[in-house]
């Protein structure tokens, strides 16, 4: 917090003090006085004193009227008790000192009170009720620093979290999330802790799917999806190829401007026909190998999609340069399905004990209360595209869901996390979406390391879109951009304080006040934010600095060590016979 520019303030400060100082030691003594020596005397059976305390002060120094042994005996009690409270403050004060840090001061100027009863548990619990939920609060958000007041999202809000690395984003929300969630949940990382910490706990309310395509937590194929199953026309095979376009392409790389769009065309041509032959998503591939296959043409002919057969011929039929360019381009973006562990995951083949595998249908899915966990690496054969595409299956089928259901909205929310949103779950037209899945009981917590990140996946005005649709915005530090922290620093708003300017001279001393402003948080308090510390901009609140709370401090502490024991002993039972 800027701290304000006052002159010539220091000695008005002292004097305050010890004027107070010596007005709460006069109060004492009288009242101290006062107490012992009416207590004392109705002990001894003496006539009552002067209720007047300065009448009874002057009498007892007069020698008007006696101080018994009883008054003395409760003046020691009473010290005694003063004493203890004095060293509970000081121990209270000292234990709050240690947690507090150099930016808790500006807390007392951003949102507390009635400003946040509707984010309060409270608040939270009656929206619960309002909604139908009533076994969870909402997500947990932590508490302020003004007040220690628990805070919640309801179950009708949607999140974004922008924070750096190792600003514990996974610890204090993906997780405390994933624990409060009364329905289905979906969940996306590149690390393999999130499923670690909650699995146990999440396998105690319905089943659990770990899509591991990357091996990144070493998680068997013991079941598979259909990337086709998606595709029923041609706007969801459009939809599939613009997440293998999106997810395939670097991170800053610009598409370009003919290819990139003729060859997601293509891609869109090619999985809309092994949609309808009953392939496998692998055989697009085989297609774009096979620049003179003609097979997906007659495919679409068959089933009456006659434009875009003839869009497929067209293609073939272009000049060897710019068909290669074209094919070449849509080869790129579907790359991952080349993985030979990858397409374990998405074709149908039997187990290593010769079984066939279940198959994952989100239809399904979104009807109970299981878990899907969706992990990819990114970077040079990523499966991001697959983790888009089943990230969106399953959130398009709870959309489908709710329309069913009455009030449009699901009975049991759908929480979806999506950590690493920009690495691994480049969905381009998320910003579109977010603003009414709310309404739907699906609810999507967008977590990134940076602005940047997402204006990368998004652009500008995409970026925004997404900022603006969410209902709850945080920002737990770690960042260094200067424009974005500008922007948030005027977000979060200014104080005013009184500056005092003192002057002397010949004609004596005079003073001036005068009225200034100042940032409550400046760009370099947000670069350089505390662990455990968040700025949280919620609608119809000012922005509060809320305190973050890890799950293992959380509620849920013991509730993970008990399922996670009980995990371990299952599986050690399970290794030894």
């Amino acid at each position: 917090m800027s701290a304000p520019k006052r002159k010539s303030t220091t000695g008005s400060y002292t004097e305050a003090i010890l004027l107070f100082s010596a007005l709460g030691l006069v109060a004492v003594v009288v009242g101290g006085s006062w107490i012992c020596l009416h207590w004392g005397s109705a002990l001894a059976g003496l006539p009552a004193p002067p209720s007047h305390p300065v009448e009874l002060i002057a009498a007892l120094a007069k020698g008007e009227i006696p101080w018994p042994i009883q008054s003395t005996f409760v003046a020691g009690g009473l010290g005694v008790i003063l004493l203890a409270l004095i060293v509970m403050i000081i121990v209270l004060a000292t234990r709050s000192g240690k947690n507090r840090t150099r930016v808790d001061k500006a807390a007392v100027y951003m949102g507390r009170g009635k400003d946040l009863d509707h984010l309060s548990t409270k608040g939270a619990k009656a929206t619960a009720e309002r909604l139908g939920v009533s076994d969870s609060v909402g997500v947990p958000l932590g508490r302020t620093v003004a007040g220690k007041r628990a805070l919640w999202s309801s179950w009708e809000d949607m999140l974004i979290l922008i924070a750096g690395p190792r600003t514990m984003k996974t610890t204090s929300y993906a997780v405390p999330a994933i624990l409060e969630a009364p329905g289905a949940v979906v969940a996306t990382s590149n690390k393999r802790d999130i499923v670690d910490v909650t699995r146990a706990v999440r396998s105690e309310a319905g089943d659990v799917w770990v899509f591991d395509p990357q091996n990144v937590a070493e998680e068997e194929a013991t079941w598979w999806w259909n990337p086709l199953s998606y595709v029923t026309d041609e706007a969801t095979a459009a939809r599939l190829a613009v997440h293998f376009a999106t997810g395939s392409r670097e991170p800053g790389s610009k598409p370009d401007a003919y290819f990139d769009p003729a060859a997601r065309n293509l891609l869109k041509s090619y999985l809309l026909a092994a949609a309808l032959d009953g392939q496998p998503i692998t055989q697009v591939y085989l297609w774009l190998t096979r620049q003179a296959d003609e097979r997906p043409a007659d495919i679409l002919k068959e089933h009456s999609y006659d434009l875009l057969a003839e869009t497929v011929i067209s293609r073939l039929n272009q000049p060897d340069k710019q068909r290669a360019g074209v094919f070449g381009t849509a080869l790129e973006m579907v790359s991952c399905l080349t993985d030979r562990k990858v397409s374990k995951w998405i074709n149908r083949t039997v187990s290593d004990g010769g079984q066939e595998r279940p198959e994952f249908v989100p239809e399904d899915f979104v009807r109970g209360t299981g878990t899907l966990y969706s992990l990819s690496r990114e970077g040079e054969g990523t499966a991001g595209p697959l983790v888009t595409a089943l990230t969106v299956a399953v959130v398009e089928a709870a959309e489908r869901f709710a329309t069913s259901q009455p009030g449009g909205r699901l009975a049991r929310p759908l929480l979806g996390v999506l950590d690493e949103a920009a690495n691994v779950c480049r969905w381009k037209n998320l910003p579109d979406q977010y603003s009414h899945y709310g309404s739907r009981g699906i609810i999507l917590m967008t977590i990134l390391q940076s602005w940047s990140q997402g204006v990368e996946v998004w652009n500008v005005e995409g970026m925004r879109k997404l900022w603006s649709a969410s209902n709850i915005k945080i920002y737990g530090g770690g960042v260094s951009e200067v424009q974005y922290l500008d922007e948030l620093s005027r977000l979060i708003g200014q104080y005013s304080y009184i500056n005092v300017s003192r002057s002397s001279g010949k004609s004596g001393r005079s003073s001036s006040r005068q009225e200034s402003k100042d940032e409550i948080l400046s760009v370099s308090d947000l670069t350089a934010l505390p662990r455990f510390r968040a700025i949280m901009l919620a609608s119809g609140a000012p922005a509060t600095m809320i305190e973050t709370i890890p799950y293992m401090n959380g509620p849920h502490a013991e509730r993970l060590k008990a399922a996670q024991a009980t995990a371990a002993a299952r599986d050690l039972g399970e290794v030894v016979a």
